[in-house]
Parts: C-alpha cells; sequence; structure tokens
C-alpha cells in the first residue's frame, strides 16, 4: 500500500457537529490498520492525515468518504506522499 496525506481546509460553511462523526470516521480507518498519523492545525483552519490505500483513485473515494467532505465542512485534497 502507498501512502497519501490527506489535507481538509475549513470552509465558510463548516459545522462543528461534523467532528465528533470525523473522528469516529478516523478512528474506523485506524481499527482498519490504513491511518498513520492524524491531527489538526495548531490554528484550526483544518487538519491532516496520512493514510494507507492502494493507490490515489481508493485513498480519494475514502477521503470523501469524510464526514467533514460529506457535510461540505472542509475542503478534502488528496496527496500521493512519498515519505521516506
Amino acid at each position: 500500500m502507498r501512502r497519501y496525506l490527506v489535507l481538509t481546509r475549513r470552509t465558510p460553511d463548516f459545522d462543528p457537529g461534523a467532528l465528533v462523526p470525523h473522528y469516529a470516521f478516523l478512528d474506523d480507518l485506524r481499527r482498519a490498520n490504513r491511518l498513520e498519523l492524524a491531527g489538526p492545525f495548531s490554528d484550526r483552519s483544518g487538519g491532516a492525515y496520512l493514510l494507507r490505500a492502494e493507490n490515489l483513485a481508493a485513498a480519494t473515494a475514502i477521503a470523501h468518504s469524510d464526514p467533514l467532505h460529506l457535510t461540505h465542512s472542509s475542503e478534502v485534497t488528496v496527496h500521493e506522499w512519498d515519505a521516506k
């Protein structure tokens, strides 16, 4: 599996109620051994997580099932990452 950096940036439509489902989503990824790291930016403008997936399409599909994306609370982008 490859690594993908998922960036979430809050939108003007950010719904704080999406955070609890978002954290549950991350917990599910962690239990499935697909999540390496996750956390908010210190200014609380968004956050990032490091995801394991087979390819960019699979990583994007996973990231776009994040409640932050589904509620339009955050712009979610996915980048293949060759971290060493």
